[in-house]
């Protein structure tokens, strides 16, 4: 698994991930979506305004998908792909995206949570799509072409001596 910091978003990434959320949003009528690395740092976001903190929420999301693999894994599963908390108001459903970042959608009764997992699997696999490019895209970073910071050591290391 590629490490958050190797990740490397072009605004045609950015455009296609938001487009994604926005898909998901208007077939499940969801409150909001986001997106979660696994190490809890919020990736981004659609949909109505948040009315509490995104980013203690985005580590308390990865805690809990962590948390989660391990209960999977303690009753003989590899994982729980998804993962739903329901509320008597509010809900969500948690989904891995190629176990590298984990799909959040918020709603309440204006929707179904048969509908907002729906439409989740959809967006789950055009999700995993786009992050298959992008880490592949990182990966080949420094294989056969110099990396962006190949010559800052070279100029730092002259300014010293």
């Amino acid at each position: 698994m590629a490490a958050s910091s190797s990740w490397a978003f072009t605004p045609e990434d950015s455009t296609a991930i938001a487009d994604v959320l926005e898909r998901l949003l208007a077939a499940s009528n969801a409150r909001c979506a986001l997106l979660v690395d696994r190490s809890g740092q919020l990736v981004a976001t659609a949909g109505e305004p948040m009315d509490f903190d995104p980013t203690a929420f985005a580590t308390l999301t990865a805690a809990d998908f962590s948390a989660n693999d391990q209960l999977a894994r303690l009753v003989g599963e590899r994982e729980f792909g998804t993962l739903v908390h329901q509320g008597e108001k509010e809900s969500m459903v948690l989904a891995d995206v190629a176990r590298r970042v984990i799909l959040v959608a918020l709603f309440d009764q204006r929707t179904t949570l048969g509908l907002v997992r729906l439409k989740l699997k959809d967006s789950v696999v055009d999700l995993t799509r786009l992050f298959d490019v992008i880490f592949s895209r990182s990966a080949d970073v420094g294989v056969g072409r110099p990396s962006i910071l190949s010559g800052a050591h070279d100029e730092i290391d002259e300014l010293f001596s």
